[in-house]
């Protein structure tokens, strides 16, 4: 959230436009051609986590992909490794998918285009 805000306080810079116009963000991503940030970065996990997926098994970033760390966690706010996951399941995407990279792609082109699974 913290992140569309700072993208669309930008967006409003370059048009030249104040929040006190009151215009929505739709129309400013129309006018300037450009996705949602959480979108973008939505597609580029899935991309790379495709990517992974199709290595060799003996991969080293294939395995560490896998790897569980032995031992008391850190304190402090746990990590995301979810996301990915998460990504996964809104879109209706699954490990099989991604190993044919031509399906793959298409199924992350419709991210953009705003249509699900």
């Amino acid at each position: 959230m913290a992140l569309q805000r700072a993208e669309m306080r930008m967006v409003r810079w370059m048009c030249g436009i104040k929040l006190k116009d009151r215009l929505p963000s739709k129309e400013f991503r129309e006018r300037l051609g450009i996705d949602d940030v959480a979108l973008v970065l939505q597609q580029n996990r899935l991309r790379w986590y495709g990517h992974v997926l199709r290595k060799e098994d003996d991969d080293w970033v294939k395995k560490s992909m896998e790897y569980e760390v032995e031992g008391p966690r850190p304190r402090g706010r746990p990590n995301r490794r979810e996301v990915v996951r998460e990504d996964c399941q809104a879109r209706k995407m699954n490990k099989e998918d991604a190993i044919d990279r031509c399906k793959w792609r298409k199924m992350i082109k419709m991210i953009r285009m705003g249509v699900s699974g």
